[in-house]
């Protein structure tokens, strides 16, 4: 569970990781734009190396730092692609920083070995069901941008500073949507072959991951049903994403934290 768990070659591709996402946010009123981005792209792929050695190397771990840290990887993606889409989308310092963050954090608390009587698709299985905390994650992030936006025009700041707001929305929810797919799908998965993937005696149970899921899933489908039959927008919409996210980080990082950090239980 700490960091002398960690192998050396997890470390070193953590350390790499940590130290190339936090150079641009430490310097992000100096380096250039194009610069900012060269690093970003190449501690994000040092961070994936990290990512797919703790899950697929010698001795794979998995816990509620590394689901932090798959998400930062994917946000990073996400905001990766999206900005070459959309070059008004400035590289963010504070994005790099939390990549840093979640990197060393995955480094210090590598969580539980997959148990043994796993299928060999666990892994798979887990990448897959955090890829919709990285969809989650981006349609927050995309919020709070909405958000500023709404306030600069409120102050009658210059419109043409970042994406147009119709944008960003149409965004967040079309992340919002591919997310509610992923975590149905998980959700299924879960249910039906839980025995298979997990292991006999693994399968699904009523606790509380499962609980928090299923409110979250729930949340967000009155978030998108809210927004096509009712027209939901604004602070009403943005409030219901941040419900259902908060759900869905407890059910597994909020349930993780305590079994692992509070507990010092790591089955």
């Amino acid at each position: 569970m700490i960091l002398a768990s960690a192998s050396p070659t997890s470390l070193t591709l953590s350390v790499l990781a940590a130290s190339a996402y936090a150079w641009p946010a430490l310097r992000a009123r100096i380096l250039s734009a194009q610069t900012a981005r060269a690093w970003v792209a190449v501690a994000w792929l040092l961070h994936g190396a990290a990512l797919a050695w703790s899950l697929f190397g010698e001795s794979p771990h998995f816990g509620f730092a590394p689901a932090l840290s798959v998400t930062a990887w994917l946000v990073a993606a996400v905001y990766g692609v999206e900005s070459q889409v959309f070059p008004q989308l400035e590289t963010r310092w504070a994005l790099a920083a939390v990549g840093s963050a979640a990197v060393l954090l995955a480094c210090i608390f590598p969580g539980a070995s997959l148990v043994a009587t796993a299928s060999v698709w666990l892994p798979v299985h887990l990448a897959f069901g955090v890829a919709c905390y990285g969809l989650f994650g981006t349609a927050v992030v995309h919020a709070w941008f909405m958000t500023r936006a709404e306030a600069r025009i409120r102050q009658a700041a210059d419109p043409h500073s970042g994406l147009p707001l119709l944008t960003l929305e149409r965004l967040t929810y079309r992340l919002v949507g591919a997310g509610f797919i992923l975590l149905t799908v998980t959700l299924a998965v879960g249910y039906w072959f839980g025995d298979v993937v997990y292991g006999p005696t693994h399968a699904w149970r009523w606790d509380h991951k499962t609980v928090f899921s299923l409110l979250s899933w729930i949340t967000f489908a009155v978030l998108l049903v809210g927004r096509a039959q009712f027209g939901w927008r604004g602070k009403r919409a943005v409030g219901v994403l941040y419900a259902g996210s908060v759900l869905l980080f407890l059910a597994y990082v909020g349930s993780r934290f305590v079994m692992e950090i509070i507990l010092g239980r790591v089955a």
